[in-house]
Parts: C-alpha cells; structure tokens; sequence
C-alpha cells in the first residue's frame, strides 16, 4: 500500500532544526505585518503535515481547511497569523491551515504577528544580519534595506544621526532618531538610489544591491569627502559634497527629472609609433575592447585612437583610463609614447 504521507524531503522546514544551526535564541517583538507567503518555509511543531509548497498533508482530514477558504473566499475577517523568523524566512506557530488555504487561494502574503529569532553563529553572513537587525531596531523604518558588506549599516545611522542634527536646528524642534530616518529615507536616500537606478549603474556590479551602491557612493562623497572619486562627468555636479545640499537639490525636482550619472569614459590618445609598424598598429588598436576609433594622421602624432571605457566606481576615471593605456596600449610592440586627452566638455551631431 503507498503511504499517503509526505516524504521527509518534501516536508516544510522544522523551525527547530534551523534554530539550532543558527543558534538563534536572542528574540525580537517585529510587531504585526503583511509576509510574502513565500518566505513561510516551515513550521514550529507541524512541519510533518505540510509539504514544501505548504499544502496539507493528504492523510489529515480536510474539513478545516475547507472551511477556512470557505471564509476567505467570502472575504471574512481572520486573526493574524503568528510567526518565528529566523533571518529571511519565517516559520509557522500558529495558523498552518490559514497559510494552507491563502496559497491555495493565490494571496501573495498575509497578516501575522512576527517574532525574530536572531541567529549569532559568527558568520559573515550573520553578523551581517545582526547589523541590519540594529539598524532596523533603531531606524523602525517599513523599508527593506539590504546592504551586503561588513559595517555599511553604521554609516547609514551615522547618516541620519547627522541629518537629525540638521533638523533640528532647521525646525528648532525635538526631533526622534525615527522621525530623522523617515524624512532621510524619503529625501535623500531614495533620490539617490533613483539616479543610481536611472543610470543602470548596478548591471556593472554583480552580487551587489542598490544599497551597496547608494553607501559606496554616499559614504565617499559625504563622510569622507574623498578627491579620489573624479568622474567625467564631475559627481559632485550631481551630487553635492553636502548631503543637506544635495537633499536641497532634489527638493523641488519629480524623480523623472533626477540626473542621470553617465556610465561610460571617453577618451582620446595620441600615439607616436616606429614608422615601419604603422598600419600594422592600426589594426592591433581597433581590435582591443575598449577602442572605437583608430586614426593614422599626418603631424606630429602617427595615430589617434578613440576610447569608451566602462566607469568603475572603485577607481577614477583618470586610473581606469590610465591602467588601459599602459596595459593595453603602451604593451603592443612598436608604440613608443603616448598622450591621453580626456573631454572635459562635449557636443555632437546627430546623423541624419
């Protein structure tokens, strides 16, 4: 006889289990949200009756679940669902067949009463976690930020700490460290994180997310102050070394007016060669990656070659223009010197 059953390998996650990998014990009250019902991965003592897409076991009687779709179908008020977290993903304590029947029914997520468990094995990747678990404690902000590098969220609160200060010699008003956070997600991060996204900047860096980028890019600009970040295009033109001035900036603008940070170099350099390898030197240049345009020219340079680099946040662009010319260009045999020109101010026509 075939058991009706679920496999041990079909079964929702035991939130017992991972609790003991994680070595999450220290708790926090999250409150009642909205959860995605596909972070609800296991259950606290019911794991056996569900499998992995939280469908009831066929060997459970199925009234009370007809029951509970029954109401939901009729759009009858049910209580919130209580759930255990443990990072990313949530386990049921009670609520199993109301979870059972709004996946059947299609919902995208439910109302529940959420307790954290923070995990405190000492992985990267935890306490990492445990970072943005302080972050979110302090910030009580409704949005998800997820930074992916070791220390980030400090800078964060150090952020809206200063921004905190600003209001409150702005408003001559006592102002919450919540209050602050709102009003520096609403109108500085997010203007930020929008120009980042209009520039389509995160394609360059895998792995990474949008908060990587604003933090990278903020934390260099504003708390550091940092000369090494020159881009062609002048970041500071889009975004001010005063984070006060640059949230003055984004003020009064709709974000389909925000700038768009440019993600590409373009540079000129002028080559003087050994007469002999001229024309053979012109086809090595316009095959390297990088080279759009190769130029034999009369004067006092024998080639001018045209470059569009990719920008990297990391470098300036004087050093990713740099490290091309003298890995690239300066190694193919012939090339005796070289100069580059880099475009401060450009026009163009379009062709007709």
């Amino acid at each position: 006889m075939t058991s009706t059953r679920i496999l041990d390998t079909d079964m929702v996650k035991s939130f017992k289990e991972i609790q003991k990998q994680e070595a999450a014990f220290e708790t926090r009250d999250r409150g009642f949200r909205e959860v995605p019902l596909d972070r609800i991965v296991g259950s606290v003592s019911r794991y056996q009756d569900f499998d992995q897409k939280f469908r009831i076991s066929p060997h459970l009687p199925p009234e009370r679940l007809k029951k509970i779709k029954t109401l939901m179908r009729k759009g009858k008020s049910l209580p919130p669902v209580k759930l255990y977290q443990i990072k990313n993903e949530y386990y049921v304590l009670d609520g199993n067949h109301r979870i059972a029947a709004a996946n059947e029914l299609g919902y995208a997520d439910i109302r529940a009463h959420v307790i954290e468990f923070l995990p405190s094995k000492g992985s990267l990747e935890n306490l990492i976690y445990r970072e943005k678990a302080r972050f979110d404690d302090l910030t009580e902000l409704p949005h998800t930020i997820e930074l992916t590098g070791f220390d980030q969220y400090q800078h964060l609160i150090d952020q809206i700490s200063m921004h905190r200060k600003f209001l409150v010699r702005e408003t001559n008003e006592p102002i919450t460290i919540q209050q602050a956070a709102k009003d520096w997600y609403k109108t500085i991060y997010r203007p930020l994180v929008a120009i980042i996204r209009k520039g389509n900047l995160i394609e360059h860096f895998p792995g990474r997310t949008m908060a990587d980028l604003y933090a990278f890019i903020s934390v260099h600009q504003w708390d550091r102050n940092d000369p090494g970040l020159r881009y062609e295009i002048g970041i500071s033109k889009l975004v001010p070394k005063d984070m006060e001035e640059f949230r003055k900036k984004m003020a009064n603008l709709k974000e389909s007016e925000y700038p768009e940070m440019l993600r590409e170099i373009t540079a000129f350099v002028l080559i003087n060669v050994n007469a002999k390898k001229d024309y053979s030197l012109v086809d090595k240049l316009f095959k390297l990656e990088g080279v759009q345009e190769v130029h034999s020219v009369h004067g006092s340079v024998d080639i001018i070659a045209k470059i569009v680099l990719k920008r990297d946040l990391v470098s300036s662009d004087a050093e990713t223009i740099g490290d091309f010319v003298h890995k690239k260009i300066r190694q193919i045999s012939g090339v005796i010197s070289s100069q580059t020109l880099i475009p401060g101010y450009s026009k163009q026509k379009q062709n007709p």
